[in-house]
């Protein structure tokens, strides 16, 4: 009678009711998430804006040229609507990755096409980055407008189940709207970069045409400005790239999560996060901007040690793999 037991309508009724709650869990965390990342979303293109502003006015004012700020405000505003309409196709380019041919990729269209399916999600574009390194990444502006890139070396590397745990994760992604964030950060954080190094290379290598000390803006209260803006101008890559870290760590341990709770199967991305790990190999177009799109350090796990780990666009792996398996038990 005990082996019969697990055929019982009680039984069926019992995994029916775990089901439910496992869904329901993940249905929560999925909108709460959603609203907190559109939110944040926002917030971060209110930040890039003030920023831009501030080293815009400091460039106008140490050059002495009210032009360069509007010139700032001009960029600011245009570089905001250029990374919410087009910061995925950015970021799929800088990572080379190209549409995927369904009859070459039967197996992986119809892997995201039963998560997305059970996410209640529109079935995103699927495109394929030709690197040995195994990773993926999931990129666009809504669920409507989204895409996932794997590597061939990913494709190659997992079975079934892996394959189906890395996806529930990015599809998590896309569901949780990080898409949307983490691919703003891509060109705003860039553009930042690119400002101030514009400012200190002119700076050190041009000359500059500075306000001498006998202008309204001169004398110690000049030299005070003066230093305290290029500090600011040279460190704000560095705030940029904390907010880009800030968002980019927190982001992957919930995509984990729900990605498991998608699945009903932790193992499989716990496994092939440890085939990824072992790998240890760079990606051949592994980039700064995008490092923290990816489910794994484009850059290997090696440039994870030491004094780099601080800046780390992703929790530890073996962390990571200890969640999952804890969910298992």
């Amino acid at each position: 009678m005990e082996g019969k037991t697990s055929g019982s309508p009680l039984a069926h009724s019992a995994l029916t009711e775990s089901l439910v709650l496992h869904l329901l869990i993940f249905m929560a965390t999925l909108y709460t998430q959603q609203s907190k990342n559109v939110f944040r979303t926002w917030l971060l293109m209110a930040i890039f804006i003030v920023i831009v502003v501030a080293i815009g006015w400091f460039i106008s004012y140490y050059y002495n040229d009210p032009s360069i700020i509007i010139i700032a405000i001009i960029f600011a505003l245009v570089m905001n609507v250029t990374s919410y309409w087009y910061s995925d196709k950015i970021s799929l380019a800088l990572a080379r990755a190209v549409p995927a041919n369904r009859e070459q990729n039967l197996e992986l269209y119809r892997v995201v096409e039963n998560l997305s399916i059970t996410a209640g999600l529109p079935m995103p574009a699927i495109y394929i980055i030709n690197d040995p390194a195994p990773n993926a990444f999931a990129t666009g502006r809504n669920k409507e407008h989204a895409a996932i890139a794997v590597t061939s070396g990913l494709l190659g590397m997992m079975d079934k189940n892996e394959l189906s745990g890395v996806l529930a994760h990015e599809i998590s992604h896309i569901g949780n709207r990080d898409i949307l964030l983490s691919t703003v950060v891509v060109v705003l954080v860039g553009f930042i970069a690119i400002m101030a190094n514009i400012f200190t290379r002119s700076m050190w290598f041009g000359g500059g045409r500075r306000r001498g000390n006998d202008r309204e803006g001169g004398g110690q209260l000049g030299a005070i400005l003066a230093i305290v803006g290029i500090v600011f101008v040279v460190l704000s890559p560095i705030i940029a790239q904390l907010i880009q870290l800030a968002i980019s760590r927190k982001r992957e341990f919930l995509a984990d999560t729900d990605g498991a709770l998608l699945t009903r199967y932790p193992e499989g991305l716990a496994s092939a996060l440890e085939k990824i790990q072992a790998f240890d190999q760079p990606m051949q177009s592994a980039n700064n901007a995008t490092a923290h799109l990816y489910i794994s350090n484009p850059f290997g796990s090696h440039a994870s040690k030491g004094i780099a780990k601080l800046f780390m666009t992703h929790p530890p792996t073996d962390e990571r793999i200890a969640i999952l398996r804890g969910m298992s038990v």
